[in-house]
Protein backbone atom coordinates (compact mmCIF):
# COMPACT_ATOMS: atom_id res chain seq x y z
CA UNK A 1 0.00 0.00 0.00
CA UNK A 2 1.41 3.20 -1.04
CA UNK A 3 0.67 6.70 1.30
CA UNK A 4 0.68 10.60 0.80
CA UNK A 5 4.02 11.79 1.18
CA UNK A 6 4.42 14.68 3.98
CA UNK A 7 4.93 18.23 2.03
CA UNK A 8 5.06 21.84 2.77
CA UNK A 9 3.11 23.86 0.00
CA UNK A 10 5.60 24.98 -2.26
CA UNK A 11 8.53 22.51 -1.60
CA UNK A 12 8.06 20.73 -4.61
CA UNK A 13 10.26 21.45 -7.74
CA UNK A 14 9.40 24.44 -9.80
CA UNK A 15 7.51 25.26 -7.01
CA UNK A 16 9.61 27.87 -4.74
CA UNK A 17 9.05 31.03 -7.10
CA UNK A 18 12.51 30.41 -8.59
CA UNK A 19 12.98 31.92 -12.48
CA UNK A 20 12.67 28.29 -14.48
CA UNK A 21 14.09 28.48 -17.72
CA UNK A 22 16.29 31.06 -17.40
CA UNK A 23 19.43 29.36 -18.12
CA UNK A 24 20.15 26.73 -20.58
CA UNK A 25 22.65 23.48 -20.78
CA UNK A 26 26.07 25.77 -21.40
CA UNK A 27 25.42 27.82 -18.32
CA UNK A 28 24.79 24.17 -16.36
CA UNK A 29 28.35 22.98 -17.58
CA UNK A 30 29.82 26.10 -17.39
CA UNK A 31 28.58 26.75 -13.40
CA UNK A 32 29.80 23.00 -12.67
CA UNK A 33 33.34 23.91 -14.45
CA UNK A 34 34.02 27.27 -12.65
CA UNK A 35 32.47 26.27 -9.35
CA UNK A 36 35.35 23.54 -8.90
CA UNK A 37 37.56 26.64 -10.03
CA UNK A 38 40.35 24.32 -11.57
CA UNK A 39 43.39 26.47 -11.72
CA UNK A 40 42.74 27.45 -7.82
CA UNK A 41 42.30 24.10 -7.03
CA UNK A 42 45.57 22.99 -8.83
CA UNK A 43 47.50 26.30 -7.56
CA UNK A 44 46.14 25.57 -3.95
CA UNK A 45 46.21 21.70 -4.14
CA UNK A 46 48.72 20.01 -6.40
CA UNK A 47 51.65 20.58 -4.31
CA UNK A 48 50.15 18.96 -1.13
CA UNK A 49 49.74 16.09 -3.79
CA UNK A 50 52.70 15.53 -4.74
CA UNK A 51 54.00 16.00 -1.13
CA UNK A 52 52.17 13.15 0.33
CA UNK A 53 54.91 10.66 1.14
CA UNK A 54 54.79 7.78 -1.97
CA UNK A 55 53.05 9.90 -4.02
CA UNK A 56 55.50 12.03 -5.72
CA UNK A 57 55.37 12.00 -9.62
CA UNK A 58 52.59 9.42 -9.24
CA UNK A 59 49.96 12.88 -8.64
CA UNK A 60 48.49 12.78 -12.13
CA UNK A 61 47.64 9.30 -10.96
CA UNK A 62 45.91 9.89 -8.07
CA UNK A 63 43.76 12.72 -9.85
CA UNK A 64 42.61 9.83 -12.50
CA UNK A 65 41.71 7.38 -9.31
CA UNK A 66 39.88 10.62 -7.71
CA UNK A 67 37.91 10.52 -10.83
CA UNK A 68 36.64 7.26 -10.63
CA UNK A 69 34.38 7.76 -7.81
CA UNK A 70 33.34 11.83 -8.95
CA UNK A 71 32.20 10.25 -12.30
CA UNK A 72 30.06 7.49 -10.43
CA UNK A 73 28.28 9.92 -8.30
CA UNK A 74 27.73 11.89 -10.76
CA UNK A 75 25.65 9.49 -13.16
CA UNK A 76 23.59 9.24 -9.36
CA UNK A 77 23.22 13.06 -9.75
CA UNK A 78 21.97 12.47 -13.11
CA UNK A 79 19.32 9.75 -12.65
CA UNK A 80 18.35 11.49 -9.45
CA UNK A 81 17.70 14.61 -11.01
CA UNK A 82 15.47 12.70 -13.50
CA UNK A 83 13.32 11.85 -11.02
CA UNK A 84 12.83 14.60 -8.63
CA UNK A 85 14.70 18.33 -10.55
CA UNK A 86 14.85 19.85 -6.87
CA UNK A 87 17.41 22.56 -6.16
CA UNK A 88 17.80 20.76 -2.86
CA UNK A 89 19.59 18.10 -4.98
CA UNK A 90 21.51 15.91 -2.48
CA UNK A 91 19.59 16.79 0.65
CA UNK A 92 16.04 16.38 -0.94
CA UNK A 93 17.15 13.08 -2.55
CA UNK A 94 18.61 11.45 0.21
CA UNK A 95 15.64 12.72 2.50
CA UNK A 96 13.12 11.05 0.02
CA UNK A 97 15.59 8.14 -0.40
CA UNK A 98 16.68 7.11 3.24
CA UNK A 99 14.93 9.44 5.22
CA UNK A 100 14.79 12.89 6.77
CA UNK A 101 17.47 11.89 9.45
CA UNK A 102 20.18 11.69 6.72
CA UNK A 103 18.68 13.72 4.43
CA UNK A 104 19.03 17.01 7.32
CA UNK A 105 22.61 15.88 7.77
CA UNK A 106 23.00 16.13 4.03
CA UNK A 107 21.92 19.41 3.94
CA UNK A 108 24.26 20.60 7.09
CA UNK A 109 27.07 18.80 5.44
CA UNK A 110 26.68 20.95 1.83
CA UNK A 111 26.24 24.17 3.70
CA UNK A 112 29.38 23.74 6.33
CA UNK A 113 31.32 22.68 3.47
CA UNK A 114 30.56 25.83 1.29
CA UNK A 115 31.11 27.74 3.99
CA UNK A 116 34.68 26.83 5.30
CA UNK A 117 35.81 26.63 1.41
CA UNK A 118 34.53 30.06 1.23
CA UNK A 119 37.71 31.19 3.52
CA UNK A 120 40.23 29.64 1.14
CA UNK A 121 38.11 31.09 -1.99
CA UNK A 122 38.56 34.31 -0.50
CA UNK A 123 41.86 34.66 0.88
CA UNK A 124 43.43 33.26 -2.52
CA UNK A 125 41.09 36.26 -4.59
CA UNK A 126 42.41 38.42 -2.10
CA UNK A 127 46.23 37.59 -2.32
CA UNK A 128 46.00 37.25 -6.15
CA UNK A 129 44.53 40.86 -6.54
CA UNK A 130 47.69 42.20 -4.66
CA UNK A 131 49.65 39.95 -7.00
CA UNK A 132 48.13 41.05 -9.79
CA UNK A 133 49.14 45.05 -9.32
CA UNK A 134 52.98 43.95 -8.12
CA UNK A 135 52.23 44.80 -4.28
CA UNK A 136 53.53 42.40 -1.55
CA UNK A 137 51.04 42.16 1.61
CA UNK A 138 50.92 39.05 4.54
CA UNK A 139 48.90 36.38 3.47
CA UNK A 140 46.95 36.61 6.59
CA UNK A 141 47.82 40.51 7.05
CA UNK A 142 44.24 43.08 7.12
CA UNK A 143 44.70 44.09 3.64
CA UNK A 144 44.38 40.70 2.64
CA UNK A 145 41.54 40.12 4.68
CA UNK A 146 39.66 43.62 4.27
CA UNK A 147 40.09 42.44 0.03
CA UNK A 148 38.60 39.04 0.72
CA UNK A 149 35.87 40.78 2.46
CA UNK A 150 35.01 42.83 -0.63
CA UNK A 151 35.47 39.87 -3.45
CA UNK A 152 32.46 38.10 -0.89
CA UNK A 153 30.30 41.04 -0.74
CA UNK A 154 30.64 41.37 -4.61
CA UNK A 155 29.99 37.72 -5.57
CA UNK A 156 26.74 37.68 -2.84
CA UNK A 157 25.21 40.86 -5.02
CA UNK A 158 25.75 38.95 -8.17
CA UNK A 159 24.48 35.27 -6.83
CA UNK A 160 21.52 38.53 -5.43
CA UNK A 161 20.81 39.85 -8.58
CA UNK A 162 19.55 36.84 -10.56
CA UNK A 163 20.84 33.80 -11.95
CA UNK A 164 21.59 35.23 -15.64
CA UNK A 165 24.24 37.40 -14.51
CA UNK A 166 25.93 35.21 -12.33
CA UNK A 167 25.71 32.27 -15.48
CA UNK A 168 27.76 34.86 -17.87
CA UNK A 169 30.09 35.97 -16.21
CA UNK A 170 30.82 32.42 -15.23
CA UNK A 171 31.24 32.04 -18.63
CA UNK A 172 33.68 34.86 -19.51
CA UNK A 173 35.86 34.18 -16.19
CA UNK A 174 35.95 29.85 -17.17
CA UNK A 175 37.06 31.11 -20.91
CA UNK A 176 40.04 32.96 -19.38
CA UNK A 177 40.92 30.35 -17.12
CA UNK A 178 40.74 27.93 -19.57
CA UNK A 179 42.12 28.99 -22.03
CA UNK A 180 45.55 30.14 -19.92
CA UNK A 181 45.63 26.56 -18.14
CA UNK A 182 45.77 25.25 -22.40
CA UNK A 183 48.62 27.51 -22.93
CA UNK A 184 50.38 26.81 -19.63
CA UNK A 185 50.42 23.42 -20.79
CA UNK A 186 51.53 23.58 -24.04
CA UNK A 187 54.53 26.30 -23.48
CA UNK A 188 55.63 24.12 -20.44
CA UNK A 189 55.69 20.72 -22.59
CA UNK A 190 57.49 22.53 -25.17
CA UNK A 191 60.09 23.86 -22.72
CA UNK A 192 60.38 20.57 -21.54
CA UNK A 193 61.38 18.91 -24.72
CA UNK A 194 62.95 21.45 -25.79
CA UNK A 195 65.19 23.77 -23.51
CA UNK A 196 64.59 21.64 -20.38
CA UNK A 197 65.76 23.12 -17.35
CA UNK A 198 67.42 21.59 -14.37
CA UNK A 199 65.08 19.95 -13.47
CA UNK A 200 62.65 19.05 -15.87
CA UNK A 201 61.52 15.48 -16.50
CA UNK A 202 60.46 13.47 -19.61
CA UNK A 203 56.74 12.69 -19.36
CA UNK A 204 56.33 9.14 -18.30
CA UNK A 205 53.32 6.39 -18.19
CA UNK A 206 53.93 5.45 -15.02
CA UNK A 207 52.69 8.63 -13.51
CA UNK A 208 49.14 8.19 -14.71
CA UNK A 209 49.21 4.51 -12.90
CA UNK A 210 47.27 4.17 -9.65
CA UNK A 211 48.76 1.12 -8.90
CA UNK A 212 52.32 2.15 -8.58
CA UNK A 213 51.94 3.78 -5.53
CA UNK A 214 50.83 2.22 -2.25
CA UNK A 215 47.46 1.62 -0.71
CA UNK A 216 48.13 4.05 2.71
CA UNK A 217 49.23 7.06 -0.23
CA UNK A 218 47.05 6.34 -3.02
CA UNK A 219 43.97 7.28 0.03
CA UNK A 220 45.73 10.02 1.29
CA UNK A 221 46.16 11.95 -1.87
CA UNK A 222 42.37 10.95 -3.15
CA UNK A 223 41.43 12.61 -0.37
CA UNK A 224 42.45 16.05 -1.63
CA UNK A 225 42.00 14.32 -4.69
CA UNK A 226 38.34 14.93 -3.94
CA UNK A 227 38.52 18.41 -3.24
CA UNK A 228 40.18 18.89 -6.31
CA UNK A 229 37.03 17.53 -7.90
CA UNK A 230 34.28 19.30 -5.25
CA UNK A 231 31.67 21.54 -7.02
CA UNK A 232 30.50 20.21 -10.31
CA UNK A 233 27.21 19.66 -8.65
CA UNK A 234 26.12 22.88 -8.43
CA UNK A 235 25.01 23.15 -11.79
CA UNK A 236 22.81 20.82 -10.79
CA UNK A 237 22.20 23.27 -8.29
CA UNK A 238 20.67 25.89 -10.54
CA UNK A 239 18.07 23.23 -12.26
CA UNK A 240 14.84 24.74 -11.34
CA UNK A 241 15.94 27.66 -13.37
CA UNK A 242 17.32 25.53 -16.13
CA UNK A 243 15.96 24.55 -19.19
CA UNK A 244 15.05 20.73 -19.99
CA UNK A 245 15.55 21.37 -15.84
CA UNK A 246 14.92 17.21 -15.60
CA UNK A 247 17.88 16.06 -17.73
CA UNK A 248 20.93 19.30 -18.64
CA UNK A 249 21.97 19.84 -15.45
CA UNK A 250 22.59 16.02 -14.90
CA UNK A 251 23.63 15.49 -17.95
CA UNK A 252 26.60 18.86 -17.42
CA UNK A 253 27.61 17.18 -14.24
CA UNK A 254 28.54 14.17 -15.67
CA UNK A 255 30.55 16.03 -18.77
CA UNK A 256 31.81 18.60 -16.18
CA UNK A 257 34.13 15.26 -14.62
CA UNK A 258 35.40 14.21 -17.84
CA UNK A 259 36.57 18.38 -18.82
CA UNK A 260 37.85 18.28 -15.28
CA UNK A 261 39.91 15.23 -15.55
CA UNK A 262 41.21 16.35 -18.87
CA UNK A 263 41.98 19.45 -17.36
CA UNK A 264 43.97 18.22 -14.24
CA UNK A 265 45.19 15.37 -16.34
CA UNK A 266 47.31 18.01 -18.34
CA UNK A 267 48.35 20.53 -16.57
CA UNK A 268 49.41 18.46 -13.57
CA UNK A 269 51.89 16.46 -15.91
CA UNK A 270 53.24 19.38 -17.28
CA UNK A 271 54.14 21.10 -13.98
CA UNK A 272 55.82 18.19 -12.79
CA UNK A 273 57.41 17.93 -16.06
CA UNK A 274 58.72 21.14 -16.33
CA UNK A 275 59.70 22.13 -12.31
CA UNK A 276 59.91 17.96 -10.71
CA UNK A 277 57.87 17.31 -7.76
CA UNK A 278 60.25 18.89 -4.96
CA UNK A 279 59.60 22.59 -6.32
CA UNK A 280 55.99 21.85 -6.59
CA UNK A 281 56.04 20.65 -2.75
CA UNK A 282 57.82 23.43 -2.08
CA UNK A 283 55.52 25.67 -3.36
CA UNK A 284 52.56 23.72 -2.31
CA UNK A 285 50.83 26.78 -1.51
CA UNK A 286 51.10 28.80 -5.11
CA UNK A 287 52.08 26.31 -7.35
CA UNK A 288 50.67 28.10 -10.13
CA UNK A 289 52.22 31.21 -8.94
CA UNK A 290 55.53 30.12 -8.43
CA UNK A 291 55.88 28.29 -11.99
CA UNK A 292 54.36 31.61 -13.85
CA UNK A 293 57.56 33.90 -14.25
CA UNK A 294 59.50 30.72 -15.27
CA UNK A 295 56.86 29.16 -18.29
CA UNK A 296 55.94 32.48 -19.07
CA UNK A 297 58.67 35.11 -18.66
CA UNK A 298 56.96 38.26 -17.26
CA UNK A 299 55.30 40.33 -18.32
CA UNK A 300 53.14 36.99 -19.57
CA UNK A 301 53.36 35.58 -16.15
CA UNK A 302 50.34 37.96 -15.31
CA UNK A 303 48.52 35.93 -17.40
CA UNK A 304 48.91 33.06 -14.59
CA UNK A 305 48.02 35.39 -11.50
CA UNK A 306 44.50 36.84 -13.96
CA UNK A 307 43.64 33.00 -13.77
CA UNK A 308 44.08 32.03 -10.30
CA UNK A 309 42.29 35.18 -9.39
CA UNK A 310 39.41 34.35 -11.50
CA UNK A 311 39.07 31.22 -10.73
CA UNK A 312 38.83 31.91 -7.14
CA UNK A 313 36.67 34.83 -6.68
CA UNK A 314 34.40 32.86 -9.91
CA UNK A 315 34.22 30.04 -7.35
CA UNK A 316 33.26 32.17 -4.63
CA UNK A 317 29.93 32.82 -6.72
CA UNK A 318 29.23 29.52 -7.65
CA UNK A 319 30.09 28.20 -3.76
CA UNK A 320 26.97 30.60 -2.81
CA UNK A 321 24.74 29.36 -5.55
CA UNK A 322 24.24 26.22 -4.39
CA UNK A 323 24.09 26.93 -0.88
CA UNK A 324 21.58 29.41 -1.17
CA UNK A 325 19.43 26.82 -2.95
CA UNK A 326 20.11 23.78 -0.45
CA UNK A 327 18.61 26.29 2.46
CA UNK A 328 16.00 27.45 0.35
CA UNK A 329 14.84 23.78 -0.26
CA UNK A 330 15.21 23.09 3.43
CA UNK A 331 13.36 25.91 4.10
CA UNK A 332 9.95 24.73 1.60
CA UNK A 333 10.50 21.27 3.34
CA UNK A 334 10.05 22.54 6.84
CA UNK A 335 13.56 21.52 8.00
CA UNK A 336 15.08 24.86 9.13
CA UNK A 337 13.58 28.20 9.73
CA UNK A 338 10.70 29.08 7.00
CA UNK A 339 12.82 33.15 6.23
CA UNK A 340 15.40 30.72 4.46
CA UNK A 341 12.48 29.95 1.53
CA UNK A 342 11.83 33.86 0.88
CA UNK A 343 12.58 34.41 -3.11
CA UNK A 344 12.78 38.26 -3.82
CA UNK A 345 9.95 39.01 -5.98
CA UNK A 346 11.88 41.01 -8.80
CA UNK A 347 14.69 38.52 -9.18
CA UNK A 348 13.79 35.65 -8.27
CA UNK A 349 16.59 34.29 -5.99
CA UNK A 350 16.95 33.30 -3.10
CA UNK A 351 17.12 36.46 -1.53
CA UNK A 352 17.31 35.76 2.58
CA UNK A 353 19.22 32.29 1.77
CA UNK A 354 21.84 34.47 -0.38
CA UNK A 355 22.39 37.26 2.21
CA UNK A 356 22.58 34.56 5.17
CA UNK A 357 25.20 32.67 2.86
CA UNK A 358 27.30 35.96 2.11
CA UNK A 359 27.33 37.25 5.87
CA UNK A 360 28.05 33.78 7.79
CA UNK A 361 30.66 33.04 5.41
CA UNK A 362 32.55 36.78 5.46
CA UNK A 363 32.45 36.30 9.52
CA UNK A 364 34.39 32.93 9.23
CA UNK A 365 36.89 34.06 5.99
CA UNK A 366 37.79 36.99 8.50
CA UNK A 367 38.23 34.76 11.49
CA UNK A 368 40.26 32.28 9.97
CA UNK A 369 42.48 34.31 7.97
CA UNK A 370 43.15 35.65 11.09
CA UNK A 371 44.36 32.39 12.38
CA UNK A 372 46.91 30.33 10.53
CA UNK A 373 47.87 29.42 6.87
CA UNK A 374 48.18 26.29 8.38
CA UNK A 375 44.61 25.73 9.61
CA UNK A 376 43.43 26.66 6.21
CA UNK A 377 45.64 24.25 4.54
CA UNK A 378 44.31 21.82 7.11
CA UNK A 379 40.75 22.94 6.27
CA UNK A 380 41.18 21.70 2.97
CA UNK A 381 41.98 18.23 3.91
CA UNK A 382 39.62 18.17 6.33
CA UNK A 383 36.86 19.04 3.53
CA UNK A 384 37.03 15.65 2.07
CA UNK A 385 35.43 14.27 4.61
CA UNK A 386 32.26 16.44 4.68
CA UNK A 387 32.31 15.74 0.61
CA UNK A 388 32.66 12.21 0.91
CA UNK A 389 30.19 12.19 3.16
CA UNK A 390 27.26 13.91 1.12
CA UNK A 391 28.32 12.53 -2.18
CA UNK A 392 28.65 8.84 -1.16
CA UNK A 393 24.92 9.41 0.62
CA UNK A 394 24.29 10.71 -2.46
CA UNK A 395 25.63 7.40 -4.88
CA UNK A 396 23.27 5.10 -2.13
CA UNK A 397 20.16 7.29 -2.21
CA UNK A 398 20.14 6.74 -6.31
CA UNK A 399 20.17 2.96 -5.86
CA UNK A 400 18.25 2.64 -2.80
CA UNK A 401 15.65 5.46 -4.64
CA UNK A 402 15.37 3.51 -7.95
CA UNK A 403 15.75 0.17 -6.71
CA UNK A 404 12.27 -1.11 -7.88
CA UNK A 405 13.47 -0.31 -11.33
CA UNK A 406 17.17 -1.88 -11.18
CA UNK A 407 16.08 -5.32 -12.29
CA UNK A 408 14.15 -4.19 -15.34
CA UNK A 409 17.23 -3.75 -17.57
CA UNK A 410 21.14 -4.41 -17.53
CA UNK A 411 21.59 -1.02 -18.12
CA UNK A 412 19.42 -0.24 -15.10
CA UNK A 413 21.38 -2.50 -12.89
CA UNK A 414 24.60 -1.73 -14.01
CA UNK A 415 24.14 1.90 -14.29
CA UNK A 416 21.77 3.32 -11.94
CA UNK A 417 22.31 0.81 -9.19
CA UNK A 418 25.69 -0.47 -9.39
CA UNK A 419 28.11 2.33 -10.38
CA UNK A 420 26.01 4.88 -7.78
CA UNK A 421 26.25 2.63 -5.02
CA UNK A 422 29.99 1.62 -5.79
CA UNK A 423 31.00 5.62 -5.90
CA UNK A 424 29.22 5.52 -2.19
CA UNK A 425 31.03 2.57 -1.23
CA UNK A 426 34.83 4.09 -2.59
CA UNK A 427 34.06 7.30 -0.77
CA UNK A 428 33.08 5.87 2.74
CA UNK A 429 36.05 3.64 2.22
CA UNK A 430 38.34 7.12 1.43
CA UNK A 431 36.72 8.78 4.79
CA UNK A 432 37.54 5.68 7.27
CA UNK A 433 41.27 5.69 5.76
CA UNK A 434 41.69 9.25 5.63
CA UNK A 435 40.48 9.10 9.29
CA UNK A 436 42.63 6.39 10.27
CA UNK A 437 45.56 7.98 8.53
CA UNK A 438 44.71 11.99 9.67
CA UNK A 439 43.84 11.66 13.00
CA UNK A 440 47.31 11.77 13.98
CA UNK A 441 48.79 15.22 14.61
CA UNK A 442 52.15 14.33 12.63
CA UNK A 443 50.15 13.91 9.31
CA UNK A 444 48.38 17.72 10.16
CA UNK A 445 50.12 21.22 9.04
CA UNK A 446 48.73 22.59 12.26
CA UNK A 447 49.29 19.56 14.65
CA UNK A 448 46.40 18.92 16.41
CA UNK A 449 43.11 20.13 18.60
CA UNK A 450 42.54 18.71 21.81
CA UNK A 451 44.85 15.71 20.49
CA UNK A 452 42.93 15.15 17.72
CA UNK A 453 44.27 16.33 14.13
CA UNK A 454 43.49 19.51 12.42
CA UNK A 455 41.72 18.21 9.69
CA UNK A 456 39.29 15.41 11.00
CA UNK A 457 38.83 17.74 14.00
CA UNK A 458 37.57 20.44 11.58
CA UNK A 459 35.95 17.72 8.65
CA UNK A 460 34.57 15.21 11.09
CA UNK A 461 34.09 17.49 14.06
CA UNK A 462 31.49 19.79 11.79
CA UNK A 463 29.50 16.92 10.92
CA UNK A 464 29.18 15.86 14.58
CA UNK A 465 28.17 19.26 15.27
CA UNK A 466 25.70 18.59 12.45
CA UNK A 467 24.00 15.74 14.55
CA UNK A 468 23.93 18.09 18.07
CA UNK A 469 21.68 20.70 15.87
CA UNK A 470 19.57 18.03 14.07
CA UNK A 471 18.26 16.86 17.47
CA UNK A 472 17.44 20.39 18.13
CA UNK A 473 15.64 20.80 14.90
CA UNK A 474 13.42 17.74 15.18
CA UNK A 475 12.60 19.27 18.16
CA UNK A 476 11.30 22.66 16.51
CA UNK A 477 10.16 20.87 13.03
CA UNK A 478 8.74 17.45 13.85
CA UNK A 479 6.64 17.46 10.40
CA UNK A 480 9.68 17.21 8.26
CA UNK A 481 11.23 14.16 10.28
CA UNK A 482 7.82 12.32 10.36
CA UNK A 483 8.40 11.75 6.42
CA UNK A 484 8.45 8.23 5.08
CA UNK A 485 10.79 6.87 2.68
CA UNK A 486 10.06 7.39 -1.68
CA UNK A 487 10.45 5.19 -4.04
CA UNK A 488 11.00 6.12 -7.94
CA UNK A 489 7.73 6.62 -9.85
CA UNK A 490 7.70 4.11 -12.88
CA UNK A 491 8.64 5.06 -16.42
CA UNK A 492 11.06 8.15 -15.34
CA UNK A 493 13.78 6.26 -16.39
CA UNK A 494 12.39 5.62 -19.53
CA UNK A 495 11.34 8.84 -20.00
CA UNK A 496 7.51 8.58 -19.97
CA UNK A 497 7.06 10.07 -16.86
CA UNK A 498 8.53 13.87 -16.42
CA UNK A 499 10.28 13.86 -12.90
CA UNK A 500 9.07 16.15 -9.83
CA UNK A 501 6.43 12.85 -8.71
CA UNK A 502 7.51 10.33 -6.56
CA UNK A 503 5.52 7.60 -4.24
CA UNK A 504 5.57 5.99 -1.03
CA UNK A 505 7.35 2.90 -0.49
CA UNK A 506 5.72 0.72 2.01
Amino acid sequence: MESASIAEPGSAAGEKGLKSGAIGYLSNLVISVASVAPAYSLAATLGFVTGVAGVGLAAPAVMLASFVPMLLIAAGYYYMNRADPDCGTSFTWVTRAMGPHLGWLTGWAIVVADIVVMATLAQIAGIYTFRLFGITVSDTGLAVSLVAAAWIIVMTWICYVGIELSARIQQVLLSIEIVTLALFAIIALIKVYSDPGPFSIHVSASWFNPFSISTSALVAGVLLGVFIYWGWDSGVCVNEESENASTGPGKAAVVSTLLLLAIYLVVAAAAQAYAGTRFLTHHHNDVLGALGTKVFGSPLDKLLIITVLTSASASTQTTILPTARTTLSMARFGAIPKVFGRIHPTHLTPSASTLTMGAVSLVWTLFIIQVSTNVLGDSITGLGFQIAFYYGLTGFACAIFYRKELFKSVRNFLLVGVAPFLGGLMLLGIFVKALIFYKDPIENYSGSFLGIGTSVAIGVGLLLLGVVVMIWAQIVYPRFFGRKLDVAEPGVLEGTVTGTASVMAD
